[in-house]
């Protein structure tokens, strides 16, 4: 909000019906979003929760189906999404996903938060038509996360023993979420939810680059290569159909 009101931004300009509005993604995206993701994370393992959490893109893109006339899945487009799963599966590939359990409060959970996050995705593209970006996300946020909070102080849970050390690992968090927020609130305005949806395989890629440049773990193997090289081969299928699909309506215009 403060950088909004340093561009020039109206933050309190907000009408009633608005605010409802922004109020509704924040409650749902936010505070029941994380709720039940952080449930179902605490009750499965790391990879089996990394892998759920990828339906997310498989959510985006069969709902953009659905809701969008020109966002149509096709037989390119699905198996794009198949290849940018696998790649998600091989990423996170050990012995583990051998253990074939299904746990609803663990794995059940995370697949529900994904379909949450890909339903109010669409929701907040169709805010974006009347209200600013930047207002919807600090709105989102700010009430979800106050929400989210006192859901957590309710049922017992606490935060004490900070350190400078910590609060600005803490800062960091809440400027890169809130940052990726408002980046993925601008995409979904400008493109086509299935489209954008489909770089959600690349989550694990980073975080497995990442946790090789700032912890030290090795990485470079070959597993890892072949993930990328599926989920990005995945994605230009998925964006390839746009491209198509485009020039072939253009052509027709024209005629």
């Amino acid at each position: 909000m403060l950088v909004a009101r340093a561009f020039g931004i109206k933050i309190f300009s907000l009408s009633w019906k608005d605010f409802g509005q922004v109020s509704l993604l924040g409650v749902i995206q936010t505070t029941v979003h994380y709720a039940i993701f952080y449930i179902g994370v605490s009750n499965t393992s790391g990879t089996k929760g990394s892998i759920m959490n990828a339906t997310t893109a498989f959510f985006g893109v069969v709902l953009a189906h659905f809701i969008y006339r020109n966002d149509k899945l096709s037989p390119r487009k699905a198996i794009g999404s198949i290849l940018g799963f696998i790649g998600v599966v091989i990423v996170n590939f050990n012995a583990d996903i051998l253990n074939f359990s299904f746990n609803v409060r663990g794995e059940g959970f995370v697949i529900i938060a994904a379909f949450i996050f890909s339903a109010m995705g669409i929701y907040a593209k169709k805010l974006t038509k009347t209200q600013d970006v930047v207002l919807i996300t600090s709105y989102g946020l700010l009430i979800g996360g106050v929400l989210l909070t006192l859901l957590g102080m309710a049922l017992g849970g606490k935060a004490d023993h900070f350190t400078w050390e910590s609060s600005s690992l803490l800062l960091y968090l809440a400027l890169s979420s809130s940052g990726s927020f408002y980046l993925w609130n601008w995409l979904l305005k400008y493109n086509k939810v299935g489209r954008v949806s489909v770089y959600n395989f690349l989550v694990p890629v980073f975080g497995t680059a990442l946790s090789s440049i700032f912890l030290g773990e090795q990485v470079l193997e070959l597993k890892n290569l072949l993930a990328l090289v599926l989920v990005s081969f995945g994605i230009w299928m998925v964006n390839k159909e746009d491209t198509a699909l485009t020039r072939l309506s253009q052509r027709s215009m024209s005629r």
